[in-house]
């Protein structure tokens, strides 16, 4: 049962990231929402008799956190590269959020981008906490270590090799950041974070 869909994006011609390494990006993608579905069935699958399956139910259980966040994850990260690119609206709310947390913009991008250079696989993600009203900035290790309980993915940037390895050298990965943020649709953004508020 495909409880979980392969959702589409319309990703044109990108600065600094290649057509081949998106289709090959989006591959990876369709894999982990193929897993997640897999897992999620089997887990079903094998709960009516938790005690016989215990071992292999609980190791279901670890893996599909990996599998489920790297679904997500790479959904809101292809979401922003969809459309044309657009500046972010500096009359907007979360330019104003962004300015009341790091003091400018440029602050903002500052600390993103320095997250996002954290060294081995994972995702540099800015979240929305609803119960503090803050942005928070946050590295992620894999898809699912360190995800932050309550609050809600606003940007999500893949740090992973397979990001990037086809245009950049693992030591030429801020190239890669600064690529990434040439190409993004802030009006993705934006509507990701209207709907954590």
């Amino acid at each position: 049962m495909e409880t979980f869909k392969t959702k589409t994006f319309e990703i044109g011609e990108l600065v600094g990231i290649s057509p081949k390494t998106i289709e090959e990006h989006l591959k990876l993608y369709k894999g982990y929402v193929t897993n997640t579905n897999l897992i999620f069935n089997k887990i079903s699958e094998l709960k009516s008799d938790p005690e016989k399956n215990a071992f292999v139910l609980g190791e279901l259980q670890r893996r599909f956190g990996f599998e489920f966040d790297g679904m997500r994850n790479h959904e809101y990260y292809f979401a922003s590269l969809s459309g044309e690119q657009k500046e972010i609206n500096k009359k907007g709310d979360l330019y104003a959020s962004i300015e009341k947390e790091w003091g400018s913009f440029e602050n903002f991008l500052v600390h993103f981008k320095f997250v996002a250079t954290t060294r081995g696989p994972g995702w540099s993600i800015l979240y929305y906490d609803k119960m503090s009203d803050k942005l928070i900035i946050s590295w992620i290790d894999e898809h699912h270590l360190g995800q932050l309980t309550g609050l809600s993915p606003v940007l999500c940037l893949d740090m992973w090799e397979h990001a990037y390895y086809l245009d950049y050298i693992p030591s030429e990965k801020k190239k890669y950041i600064e690529a990434f943020f040439e190409n993004i649709n802030w009006e993705s953004i934006e509507n990701n974070f209207k709907t954590s508020l």
